[in-house]
């Protein structure tokens, strides 16, 4: 069903004939792009050059390469987009600046809406691109469903008559839908996810097909464009190591860690344990204080003491513009976790999310609703008062 909805998609895209297609030296977009060809678009690659510290391994001149060969191949232009200032803006100084202050940021999040979707779609629409289009594992429909709103004629500008939908990745296991939860109506228009309704296994039979050159390429893993890295060693290049106490769940002073700024709730290495930590069951960080330097740590991943049932949100985006009503849904908090049914709520200007369990979260994800297939929106985990 959803395969078809793609194809039909396609179908009346074509009248657009351009697409930018973010060649990223991988599989998954190498892909896209041959699909887009395959399927009568005029296909230009786009290799996106971010901001890239001397002291990782340079990584980006052989993923431009690869994204070079793939067009030569494919027979489409290939331009490369400097995008240095906006990747460290918007994606590095954010990060920094959110452990800084003690939040968990969410810098793939913020990759995807500053980066890939603001600065390349910005660029391609100015350089006579109709669409973009990225390997990202999720999907996008149209609906002919209307709110009530833009029948009587009451938004101005943006989608003319149809809904866009956006919809979790038919791969469980490579689902993007998390990262995207930013996407507008006004953004999902010139948007294409061309594998997202495959699986990777699928994708990888195409690249062979297509005799493209990273067919067999490893699959990116780590921030967004930097790949792997380890991240109080990075951030260990912005602000400066500060020991302090680990405290157990009773506030006992029982290890020492180098700055609180630099770990994240659920971590369970990176801090010395001295009282007790003999056995091999680990310690996971369950609370952090920032300004008093301290991190608490528990046996057990999810401390009732330190979890909360109630999660308020901050910067909201609902994907239909609207934020959905009153009702049971489901949410992640982290990418790749399990379902979790909640109950979003109404609360004025501001809306709240209810676990029946109560959940370690952590100010400044992002928490991710969804219904079904459909990816709502979400929006930033507040400061529990």
């Amino acid at each position: 069903m959803h395969s078809a909805c793609y194809i039909a998609t396609i179908a009346m895209e074509k009248l657009k004939k351009k697409v930018f297609v973010g060649l990223s030296g991988g599989v998954d977009s190498a892909v896209s792009a041959a699909l887009l060809k395959k399927d009568g678009y005029d296909v230009v690659g786009v290799f996106i050059k971010v901001w890239s510290p001397d002291w990782l391994p340079c990584t980006w001149r052989e993923d431009r390469r690869d994204a070079m060969r793939v067009a030569a191949v494919l027979n489409i232009p290939f331009i490369t987009l400097d995008l240095e200032k906006e990747y460290k803006e918007g994606v590095v100084d954010y990060m920094v600046s959110e452990y800084e202050a003690g939040r968990v940021p969410n810098p793939d999040v913020m990759c995807n809406k500053s980066v890939k979707f603001g600065a390349f779609l910005n660029f391609a629409l100015k350089n006579g691109a109709d669409l973009v289009a990225t390997g990202h594992y999720a999907r996008i429909v149209k609906s002919q469903k209307v709110s009530a709103c833009r029948q009587a004629g009451k938004v101005k500008g943006g989608v003319e008559k149809s809904e866009y939908q956006l919809l979790r990745g038919k791969d469980g296991n490579k689902d993007q839908s998390y990262f995207l939860w930013t996407l507008t109506q006004r953004r999902l228009e010139y948007i294409l996810f061309p594998v997202g309704h495959m699986i990777k296994p699928e994708v990888r039979a195409l690249a062979k097909k297509f005799n493209l050159p990273v067919a067999e390429k490893k699959d990116s893993q780590g921030l967004c464009f930097v790949g792997k890295i380890d991240m109080k060693e990075f951030l260990a290049h912005f602000s400066e190591k500060k020991n302090g106490g680990v405290l157990s769940e009773n506030g006992d002073i029982i290890g020492t860690h180098d700055g609180a700024f630099f770990y994240t709730i659920g971590q369970r290495h990176g801090f010395q344990i001295l009282k007790g930590g003999s056995e091999q069951t680990p310690y996971y960080v369950v609370a952090k204080d920032v300004a008093k330097n301290t991190i608490t740590v528990s046996r057990l991943p999810r401390e009732e003491k330190f979890a909360t049932c109630d999660v308020n949100l901050k910067y909201e985006n609902w994907v239909s513009g609207e934020r959905p009503t009153d009702g049971i849904y489901t949410a992640k908090f982290r990418y790749r976790q399990e379902d979790i049914i909640c109950h979003l709520k109404n609360n004025g200007n501001e809306a709240y999310v209810h676990f029946s369990v109560p959940e370690n979260v952590a100010e400044g994800q992002s928490i991710v609703i969804f219904d079904g297939e459909i990816c709502l929106g979400g929006g930033i985990i507040g400061k529990s008062e």
